[in-house]
C-alpha cells in the first residue's frame, strides 16, 4: 500500500500535540511497510511581517492554488492508493481536497479540532465551551472575534469554511478520523454526514512507557496554564487538599498569577515550568495520580495515554471528550467542570481508598495495552484505509 500524508507543522514556537501525532502515525506506518509520499509544509516558513502579507496567508488558507497545483502534480507522479491530511492550516487548505478528488484519489482526515465548523477551531469562548455557530451560520464569531480576539483574523477564518461550504470541498473527503464518539456527535450537529465519521483515537508507541517502582507521593498536572484549562479551579481545591504535594508541568500566561496564589494560601504546589516529554514522563510516571480540570472541550489529551501507559489513575473535569475517554470508577474519577470543592472531595477521597488507587492503576494500563498501542492503532488505520479503497473501487466499477 502507498500512502500520501500530507501535515502543515505549528511553529516549533508554539509546538503542537498534532506534529507529534503526525509523526507517531508517519512511523507507524513506515515500521509496517507501508510506503509513505509525505506532502509537508512549516509555518517557521512563513513571513507575517506586513499586514499585506498577513492577508495573503488569510487567503490562501481558504484556497490555495499553490497547493492545489503541487499536490496534482505529486499525486499523478507517484500515484498513491489514499491521501490522508492531517492539519491543513494555513498553508495547504482545502484546496488539497479537491486535487486529490479531481485527480481520482481517496482523501482521509483525521479532525484533531473543530476548525471546519468553527472560526476559533476549538469551540471556546471566553474559557468555556462554545456551540453558537455549530449547525448554523457564523455570525457570532464574528461578534465575539473568537480567533485571537481578531475581528480580521475571525473574518479570515470564517470565510474560509463559508467558501469550501459553498464550493462543497468537505464532501470531497471520504472519511473523516474523529478521535472520539464526543467529537464526531459535534460534526454530525453541524451538518456532516454521519456515514463520513469514524472513531480511531490517538495512540503511544509503547516501548518508552514503563510504570515507575517508586512509591507515589504526589498529584500532577500537565499542560498550559490557561483559563480553559481549569488550572484556576486546580489551585482552590489544592486549599482542601493538603496531604497531597501538587507538581505542576507546564507553562502559559496564567503562571504567574497562580503562583501568586499558591505562595499567598501557602498551598503544596510546585510549578515546574515546561519540561521536554521524557523528563515529563519520568514524573507523571511516580504520582499518585494526574489531575485534568479542564472546563473546554479537549480533543484527545496526549497526557490522557501517558497516564494510562504509566498506570496513573486520573481525576478529570466531567465535560466532553473526557466523560468518553475516563472509565468512572475505573480509571479514573470525574468532578463538575469548574468546581473546587467536588474536585477536592474526589481527590481526597481517593486518598482514603489505596485499594481503589491499585486497581485504577492496574486497570489504566490494562485500558492502554487493549485499546491504544501502536499494533491496535495499525489495525484500525488500516481497515479506515481498505475502506476508503474499496469504497473508491466499487464507485468506478
Amino acid at each position: 500500500m502507498k500512502i500520501l500524508l500530507g501535515h502543515n507543522f505549528y511553529r516549533s514556537s508554539a509546538p503542537s500535540g498534532e506534529d507529534g501525532v503526525y509523526r507517531n502515525e508517519r512511523k507507524l506506518l513506515e515500521d509496517n511497510g507501508v510506503e509513505i509520499i509525505s506532502y509537508e509544509k512549516f509555518n517557521d516558513d512563513l513571513d507575517d511581517s506586513s499586514l499585506s502579507k498577513r492577508v495573503k496567508i488569510a487567503l490562501d488558507s481558504a484556497w490555495s492554488s499553490e497547493s492545489y497545483q503541487q499536490l496534482s502534480e505529486l499525486i499523478k507522479k507517484s500515484k498513491p492508493d489514499v491521501v490522508h491530511f492531517h492539519s491543513l492550516f494555513p498553508q495547504i487548505s482545502p484546496s488539497a481536497y479537491a486535487a486529490c478528488f479531481d485527480s481520482g484519489v481517496p482523501v482521509v482526515h483525521t479532525l484533531h479540532n473543530y476548525r471546519p465548523i468553527c472560526p476559533g477551531a476549538m469551540l471556546i469562548r471566553d474559557g468555556k465551551p462554545c456551540e453558537d455557530c455549530v449547525g448554523t451560520n457564523l455570525l457570532p464569531s464574528l461578534q465575539h472575534k473568537c480567533y485571537r480576539d481578531s475581528l480580521l483574523a475571525t473574518g479570515a477564518n470564517a470565510w474560509q469554511i463559508t467558501r469550501n461550504r459553498w464550493a462543497g470541498s468537505y464532501k470531497k473527503v471520504s472519511k473523516y478520523i474523529a478521535l472520539t464518539e464526543f467529537a464526531a456527535s459535534r460534526y454530525v450537529k453541524a451538518g456532516f454526514a454521519k456515514e463520513s465519521l469514524v472513531v480511531k483515537p490517538n495512540f503511544l508507541p509503547a516501548k518508552s512507557f514503563v510504570p515507575s517502582r517508586v512509591e507515589s507521593s504526589y498529584a500532577v498536572f500537565v499542560g498550559r496554564l490557561s483559563e480553559e484549562k481549569g488550572v484556576r479551579t486546580l489551585l482552590k481545591a489544592w486549599a482542601k487538599v493538603p496531604s497531597l504535594p501538587l507538581k505542576v508541568l507546564g507553562d502559559g500566561p496564567l503562571r504567574a498569577e497562580l503562583e501568586k496564589f499558591a505562595k499567598q494560601n501557602n498551598l503544596n504546589v510546585e510549578f515546574l515550568g515546561f519540561m521536554p516529554n521524557e523528563q515529563a514522563l519520568e514524573v507523571i510516571a511516580s504520582a499518585k495520580l494526574q489531575i485534568i480540570p479542564s472546563e473546554w472541550y479537549e480533543g484527545f489529551p496526549m497526557v490522557i495515554l501517558e497516564a494510562y501507559a504509566l498506570g496513573v489513575p486520573l481525576v478529570v473535569s466531567r465535560i466532553g471528550s473526557l466523560e468518553e475517554v475516563i472509565l468512572e470508577g475505573e480509571t479514573g474519577l470525574k468532578f463538575t467542570p469548574g468546581d473546587a470543592l467536588d474536585l477536592a472531595e474526589k481527590v481526597n477521597g481517593l486518598l482514603a481508598n489505596e485499594p481503589l488507587l491499585l486497581k485504577m492503576k492496574a486497570n489504566a494500563q490494562a485500558v492502554f495495552k487493549n485499546n491504544y498501542t501502536a499494533e491496535a492503532n495499525f489495525k484500525m488505520l488500516d481497515s479506515i484505509y481498505q475502506q476508503v479503497i474499496n469504497e473508491k473501487r466499487e464507485v468506478i466499477g
